[in-house]
């Protein structure tokens, strides 16, 4: 156990790239989020946004998320999800924390807040593993409920690399190599949080048995929750972007819940697999819908615009209500 302690440290310690960081970049906006005016509350759905592995709550460029959001859709009060109020334990909790608790916090928070509590749905934005996560606020507790649900770069379907090491990158490898070695440990399962959403086509059984939380919200496993499939069809829309040149993700194509096999380099996408042929999730009864869409950002991992960000929030975060509800 102490070994694995050690492993985590390093990997916290080796571990400086944020995502936040290629996001576009304004001044530091206040600490809470904006309160939307009298007259413009009463219409437009708030915003709940979840933060990618390596941000915090606070960080500049998730800040500039805020004003776009404002100026794209006037008057949306924006909400960024914090699993500490201190930004740097809230960054900590990106890699370490058991994902089934932090889920439920979340749950907990959005439920007695005094705003969202209150609307009658939220939109709600995924950066990278962010995405999946919302996802499971969705599936597990949906209160608030989420209209419409927009992730980026998310790893949907997993990760089957922690890391993407270089040719010649002994250590990397060797953290690597580590990792996957003592992945299905309860120790592991309950605390790494990338280990949490790791999958390896390769040894489903491992990953069936020991996953702490994709198996669960990927309803892979044999004993169905009914429950995750009808909240995730109350999504009026669930829109998934993936990055054309993502090198972070292994593999990319998890962002549209596809499986890749590494052994053979071949692809299976999502209406291919059984998860949407039997329906596990409500996917295929979104699809048919016409409420779920696949979507592609040029550029690498997080590599976001100012312009995407923008048509994004206009397209689908211009929701509205009116006192019949949402319209």
């Amino acid at each position: 156990m102490k070994r694995t302690v050690e492993l985590l440290a390093g990997i916290f310690r080796l571990t400086t790239f944020t995502f936040a960081a290629l996001l576009p970049q304004r001044p530091l906006f206040p600490a809470t989020a904006s309160q939307p005016t009298s007259s413009e509350s009463s219409t437009l759905l708030p915003l709940v946004v979840w933060h990618g592995l390596g941000d915090n709550y606070k960080a500049d460029g998730l800040r500039s998320i805020e004003s776009i959001a404002n100026t794209s859709n006037p008057g949306t009060y924006t909400y960024f999800i914090r699993l500490d109020d201190d930004p740097s334990s809230d960054r900590t909790a990106t890699f370490l924390g058991n994902l089934t608790e932090q889920v439920s916090k979340v749950c907990t928070d959005l439920a007695s807040h005094p705003i969202l509590s209150k609307a009658p749905a939220i939109n709600a934005l995924g950066f990278s593993q962010g995405g999946q996560f919302l996802r499971a606020y969705v599936e597990r507790c949906n209160r608030p409920p989420v209209h419409t649900l927009v992730t980026f770069g998310s790893q949907h379907n997993g990760i089957s690399e922690f890391q993407n090491c270089g040719p010649n990158d002994w250590l990397c490898r060797s953290w690597d190599g580590y990792l996957k070695r003592n992945t299905w440990s309860h120790f592991v399962q309950s605390r790494l949080v990338p280990a949490q959403y790791y999958r390896d086509p390769e040894d489903l059984e491992g990953y069936l048995e020991n996953s702490n939380f994709l198996a669960d919200i990927n309803n892979e496993r044999e004993a169905r929750n009914a429950t995750y499939m009808e909240n995730l069809k109350t999504l009026h829309r669930f829109v998934m972007y993936i990055f054309s040149e993502d090198e972070t993700v292994v593999p990319k194509e998890s962002a549209w819940f596809a499986d890749y096999n590494e052994t053979s380099d071949e692809v299976t996408w999502l209406k291919d697999r059984k998860i949407y042929k039997e329906d596990w999730l409500g996917l295929k009864w979104l699809d048919e819908k016409e409420r779920l869409e696949f979507k592609i950002a040029e550029g690498k991992h997080m590599q976001l615009s100012e312009k995407l960000l923008s048509d994004t929030f206009k397209q689908y975060f211009g929701t509205k209500t009116n006192s019949n509800g949402v319209e």
